[in-house]
C-alpha cells in the first residue's frame, strides 16, 4: 500500500488572501527556450532509443545555457552583430547492445528545429552556435535502470508537487502570454516578439499585470508607432481579461521605457537573448506553466530529464494531475495540493511518501472523502507507467 497521507489544511485558500504574486516566462524568454530545447532534446533521444532498443535507456539532459549574443537595433530595422550560443549538457547513452546512437547530432537537430518552430525572425543557421556537450552516464544510474524490470526504479531522491485549481490570477497571467503568443495574436499583430514575461500581482480585489515585450523592430518605424501599439496591446489585454476575472485590472507593458528618451523595448529578433538577457534550464515556469511563490513549488528543473524514471520530472506532473482530477471529482475541496517524494532505487510506483493537502468548504471534513481521496492517488500510481508515454507524446506541459 503506498504512504499516502492525506490532511485538511486550516487556511484561507490562495485565492482569499490578501496578497498574491504570478509570473509566467512566455515561449521567447531565454529561460523558457533552453527548457524547449532541452525538453524536445530528450524526447528526440527518447524515440531513437525505443526505435532502436526497444525502450528509453539513461539520459538526463536537464542542464543547458543560452548565451546571449550582440545585436543593434533602430526603429524599421535591426541586426544581430554576435550569434547567440546554446549549450546543452548532461548525461545520456551513446552505445547499448552494441547499438551506437548519435546522440550529439540528436541533440543539435532538436536544438534547431525547435529554435525554427518557436520564432520567427530569428535566422538560426546564422545567428545561433549550438553546442551538444553530453557525456555517458554514470555506472550507478546506468545499473539502476538495467536493475528495472516491470515498473523503474527512481534515479534520484527527490519531490514533486502540484495544486489545483488555478486561481484567477494565476490563469489570467497564463492566458495573458498565451494570447500575446498565439498565432492569432501574431498575424494580426507581428510587431509583439515572442519574449514576452507577465507578472501578476493581486492586492485584495486589484489584479496588476506587469508585462515586458520584445518588439521587433523591423514593425515599429517611430516612437508614435511604438506608443501606440503598447496603447492597443494593453486595450487586447484588458478585453480578454474580462474572461477569466471580474477584479478591477490594471496593465502596464514595458514600464522600464523612457518615451522621452526614446529608450524602448526594441530587438531584431523578437527576443532578449540577442543582446540582453541569458538564459538556463530551470529558472523559468514550473511544470504547470508558472512560477507560483504562494503555492508550494519543487525547484526541479523538470525540462531535459528522461521520463522513464526520474521522478524530478514524473512526480511533477503526476502531482499535478492528481490534485485536478480530486478538485474536479469533489467540489467541496476548495484547493488541493499534492507533494511526492522519491527514494533513489526504489520502484517510482511506491513513493516514500505522498500527501495531499486540502483546503475544505466551511463544515465538510475528511470524512467520508479522505479514503476516496486516497484511492484516486493509488490508481495514478498503479497505472504510472503512462505518464512515460504521454510526455513523450507532448501531451504534458512541461515548462
Amino acid at each position: 500500500m503506498p504512504n499516502i497521507i492525506i490532511s485538511s489544511e486550516d487556511q484561507k485558500p490562495v485565492s482569499e488572501q490578501d496578497v498574491e504574486y504570478v509570473e509566467r516566462k512566455g515561449i521567447g524568454h531565454p529561460d523558457t527556450l533552453i527548457d524547449g530545447i532541452v525538453e524536445s532534446a530528450a524526447v528526440e533521444l527518447s524515440k531513437a532509443y525505443m526505435e532502436k532498443a526497444g525502450m528509453v535507456l539513461h539520459h538526463n539532459i536537464d542542464k543547458g545555457l543560452i548565451v546571449g549574443g550582440s545585436s543593434e537595433v533602430k526603429f524599421g530595422s535591426g541586426v544581430i552583430t554576435k550569434p547567440i550560443e546554446v549549450i546543452v549538457a548532461g548525461r545520456a547513452t551513446r552505445e547499448f547492445k552494441n547499438i551506437k546512437f548519435p546522440v550529439d547530432e540528436i541533440i543539435t537537430d532538436a536544438a534547431e528545429r525547435y529554435l525554427k518552430e518557436h520564432t520567427r525572425f530569428l535566422d538560426v543557421d546564422n545567428e545561433v552556435k549550438i553546442y551538444s556537450k553530453v557525456l555517458k552516464g554514470s555506472a550507478d544510474l546506468n545499473g539502476i535502470f538495467g536493475r528495472s524490470t516491470d515498473v523503474p526504479l527512481a534515479n534520484d531522491t527527490s519531490f514533486g508537487v502540484g495544486f489545483a485549481p488555478l486561481t484567477e490570477t494565476e490563469r489570467l497571467t497564463l492566458e495573458t502570454e498565451r494570447l500575446l503568443n498565439s498565432k492569432g495574436y501574431k498575424t494580426n499583430g507581428p510587431a509583439v516578439g515572442e519574449d514576452i514575461k507577465v507578472m501578476g500581482v493581486r492586492e485584495r480585489d486589484k489584479i496588476t499585470l506587469t508585462v515586458a515585450i520584445a518588439f521587433v523592430a523591423q514593425f515599429v518605424n517611430s516612437i508614435d508607432d511604438y506608443v501606440s501599439y503598447k496603447e492597443k496591446i494593453a486595450n487586447d489585454i484588458l478585453e480578454n481579461a474580462k474572461k477569466y476575472t471580474d477584479k478591477d485590472v490594471a496593465v502596464f507593458i514595458n514600464h522600464g521605457d523612457s518615451h522621452e528618451n526614446g529608450d524602448v523595448y526594441l530587438t531584431k529578433s523578437g527576443l532578449s537573448c540577442e543582446s540582453g538577457d541569458d538564459g538556463q534550464v530551470g529558472r523559468g515556469n514550473r511544470v504547470n506553466g508558472l512560477i507560483t511563490p504562494f503555492r508550494t513549488m519543487s525547484l526541479e528543473a523538470a525540462a531535459g530529464k528522461n521520463p522513464l524514471n526520474h521522478v524530478g520530472k514524473i512526480y511533477n506532473v503526476l502531482a499535478g494531475e492528481i490534485a485536478r482530477d480530486v478538485v474536479k471529482l469533489y467540489p467541496q475541496v476548495r484547493e488541493c495540493s499534492v507533494s511526492m517524494v522519491s527514494q533513489i532505487g526504489r520502484p517510482i510506483d511506491d513513493p516514500k511518501n505522498l500527501h495531499i493537502g486540502l483546503v475544505l468548504d466551511k463544515g465538510e471534513s475528511l470524512n467520508g472523502i479522505g479514503k476516496k481521496i486516497s484511492d484516486v492517488a493509488s490508481e495514478y500510481l498503479e497505472n504510472i507507467g503512462y505518464i512515460t508515454k504521454e510526455i513523450i507524446e507532448g501531451k504534458h506541459q512541461i515548462f
